[in-house]
């Protein structure tokens, strides 16, 4: 049986990201050759020019493992997926949509263009493919979350299509299908409910949730009166919301990481470095409009376990079935996410008891089960409080190996997955 390490490895993403150097050093350190390095820009230009990826990575064996970074940090990918995401691209042969409507049964539907461009008009952003290549960079704002992520469907599509074609043995690290799956919040929890893994309940509605008065209705019928409105294709927080409604006086408190900005008639939403806390009922139904109809998971707050007065949950790297390096993240606020200031601390150092992290290595690799097509992920586990904690699941990073200042068995968590490659046979289904 092959092993990942025989095969050349091609890693599309942006070259000069934190993430490519890290796993290049990686292989240096580890005697390793080089991964022969595509970047995103380049092949998002091909395709509008008519071309395909085999153009772009000649003389590579056809036993070829690919492995598909994250394509953030680089705005000319950022426009170009707007730009393959657009209701009006002619370039790829249909548009798949993370659809808000789908009640979370199927996010993944092909859909008539005017069809799309009907839905939420007043709330959901869109740009044309024209538009989208000359957009402009406000820092820090978010761009049409919906057609992003419908664009990052198709070119994780058109990547895995063309490959197969070219390279008849090709191997991916974690499989385009299944990282698309993982991005969609709402359809990765229902699979992951499906296969058995604890999550956090999802607020029952009759109908799909678009608008925040849908919201606050099926909030009121299941008597759900905290809950966290997610950005369904969000990540590091972006779009994230801890929405509260005080049963008895109806007051209202949303805590996010996503600011506001009215110009013009027209209210713009960035992520913000520092946690917003919006009490005012035209901000909030502002903001949770804009969330629901971009597309949202919307599910039960539930109470962390804390440490010293402060929640935390767990960042879990698997690779190859092990659990290897993990993280705790512990904050004053619900939201936990290391890049809001909030305190980083290693299990051991804060003194887990070691069957508490058994428990959460435990998830992390029963998540990694149901993804047989992928070998490594960062899985987010939260503890729930008292002496008998249970484990849910509430995010699945496909790119989530990017950890600092974290060792396991005196391994960075780049030499660590080298190292694992060398040792661990394809168990790709």
């Amino acid at each position: 049986m092959l092993k990942l390490d025989e095969k050349p490895l091609l890693l599309i993403g942006n070259p000069d990201n934190r993430r490519t150097a890290g796993l290049q050093e990686a292989r240096k350190r580890m005697g390793m050759k080089p991964a022969a390095v595509l970047a995103y820009e380049k092949l998002l230009q091909t395709w509008r020019h008519g071309g395909s990826l085999a153009e772009l990575v000649p003389s590579i064996s056809p036993s070829l493992l690919i492995r598909l970074d994250a394509p953030g940090e680089h705005w000319e990918v950022e426009r170009g997926l707007l730009h393959l995401g657009a209701v009006d691209y002619e370039g790829f042969g249909g548009i798949v949509l993370s659809n808000p409507s789908t009640s979370f049964e199927s996010s993944n539907l092909s859909v008539p263009n005017d069809l799309i461009s009907s839905m939420n008009q007043a709330t959901r952003e869109s740009f044309s493919a024209e538009a989208a290549l000359t957009l402009e960079q406000q820092w820090g704002r978010i761009y049409a979350p919906a057609q992003w992520f419908r664009g990052w469907k198709a070119c994780l599509d058109r990547i895995a299509r063309e490959a197969r074609e070219v390279w008849p043995d090709v191997q991916f690290w974690n499989d385009p299908d299944e990282i698309g799956m993982m991005f969609d919040k709402r359809q990765c929890q229902l699979h992951l409910t499906r296969h058995g893994i604890s999550v956090p309940p999802i607020l029952p509605s009759s109908e799909p949730i678009q608008c925040w008065e849908q919201l606050r209705a099926a909030m009121d019928a299941s008597r759900m009166h905290r809950v966290f409105v997610k950005l369904a294709c969000g990540s590091a927080a972006s779009g994230v919301v801890a929405y509260q409604v005080n049963p008895r006086t109806g007051a209202e408190i949303a805590v996010t990481t996503v600011g506001m900005e009215t110009t013009q008639g027209r209210t713009l939403f960035y992520n913000e470095g520092k946690l917003q806390r919006y009490t005012h009922l035209e901000e909030i139904r502002t903001l949770l409009d804009w969330l629901c109809a971009e597309g949202a998971q919307i599910e039960r707050w539930m109470p962390k376990a804390t440490l010293n007065q402060r929640a935390y949950d767990i960042r879990q790297l698997v690779a190859a079935g092990q659990a290897g390096h993990a993280v705790m993240r512990l904050s004053h606020t619900p939201i936990t996410n290391l890049h809001l200031r909030n305190e980083r601390m290693l299990p051991a150092e804060a003194g887990l008891p070691e069957p508490h992290m058994s428990i959460i290595q435990r998830a992390a690799q029963d998540t990694m089960l149901t993804f047989p097509n992928s070998w490594s992920a960062g899985i987010d586990v939260m503890l729930t409080s008292g002496m008998e904690p249970r484990a849910y699941v509430l995010d699945v990073n496909p790119f989530g190996d990017l950890l600092y200042r974290v060792k396991h068995q005196e391994l960075t968590p780049y030499e660590w997955e080298m190292k694992l490659l060398r040792k661990e046979p394809v168990r790709h289904a």
